[in-house]
């Protein structure tokens, strides 16, 4: 990954002070690494107990205020609440007279572009969307993981250079996202973030019930492997039962997950599905393979097994070849 560019001293946004609405994971970071840079974090809000700690550990002395107060005191303001709670959150700092004119209103929604602070905007609000392609932990490491992090962007012409230094200060880099494309680029995210935590937790406790005792050893070097595959060489990196139309096996795995883990089965049969389409228009599973292996995946989760042979049968005359 190269560098980010540095921005030209009058390109670079001014000194300014910075304030949190909504100390959770994100805010904080986000405000931290702004104080790297040069920034003055002055006020945050947050009222649980773990927002307090996270705002105690990454922006000590900074004060715990309300929303307003938070708008009161700050220049560039960043709002980082849970998406659809964005919204509610613009209005009502509009409506109350919090919102100052020539103020960065800063939110970090993957969904949301700047159209969501319109009312902001018309209060005379500078609006930009900055949301860091990260997911966060809510301590210090969340600042060092910002280096070399992408950002998708969203803002106005005119305040392109800003959203671009603002970025670049807190190490991300850059990545452009028009208005309309923020629920895919947002989409896309979450499919390759956050259902795979969902696929590995699935997978570690799959092993731990066929008896392995450190599933996440046996999993790092090959989710490290299939992942660096993935991203270098797509659709191309697909290997597995299903890839090659191993019917057998795959009505074996079914099977046996329908005895042991029934609650794994729609997500097997969800993802085996979309692998196996994948893998036919890609070339790497042979129409002739396909048919039985597809039979075998039309069944719902509730069904019996294909055929009535409990799958099993099947599997003992197809052999995989363990990829």
């Amino acid at each position: 990954m190269n560098p980010p560019t540095i921005p030209e001293p009058q390109d670079r946004p001014a000194r300014l002070t910075v304030g949190v609405v909504g100390a959770g994971r994100v805010g904080p970071a986000l405000a931290a690494a702004l104080k790297l840079a040069g920034h003055r974090p002055v006020a945050a809000s947050g009222v649980s107990d773990a927002s307090r700690r996270r705002a105690a550990a990454l922006l000590p002395g900074v004060p715990l205020v309300t929303p307003a107060e938070v708008l009161a005191r700050a220049e560039l303001v960043l709002l980082t609440v849970p998406d659809d709670a964005l919204p509610d959150l613009v209005t009502g700092l509009v409506e109350t007279g919090a919102v100052r004119p020539g103020q960065l209103l800063v939110h970090t929604s993957g969904r949301h572009g700047t159209a969501v602070l319109a009312p902001a905007l018309r209060a005379g609000a500078l609006p930009l969307a900055l949301h860091p392609a990260m997911t966060f932990t809510g301590t210090p490491v969340d600042v060092d993981r910002l280096a070399g992090c992408a950002f998708g962007i969203t803002a106005p012409d005119e305040l392109r250079l800003a959203a671009e230094a603002l970025v670049i200060e807190m190490g991300g880099e850059p990545e452009w996202i028009a208005e309309e494309a923020r629920p895919l680029y947002h989409a896309a995210l979450a499919i390759g973030a956050n259902h795979l935590v969902t696929l590995v937790a699935q997978a570690r406790e799959l092993l731990q019930e066929a008896g392995v005792a450190a599933p996440g050893r046996m999993l790092g070097p090959l989710l490290g492997a299939a992942l660096d595959n993935a991203l270098r060489s797509g659709d191309a990196a697909l290997t597995g039962p299903v890839a090659r139309g191993d019917a057998g096996t795959v009505a074996a795995h079914v099977a046996e997950l329908r005895r042991r883990a029934p609650q794994a089965v729609p997500s097997y049969l969800a993802m085996a599905r979309t692998t196996a389409d994948r893998a036919l228009a890609h070339g790497l599973l042979k129409p002739e393979f396909a048919e039985d292996l597809l039979d075998v995946l039309a069944h719902r989760a509730d069904d019996g097994p294909p055929g009535g042979s409990g799958g099993t049968d099947s599997a003992n005359g197809t052999s995989g070849g363990g990829r």
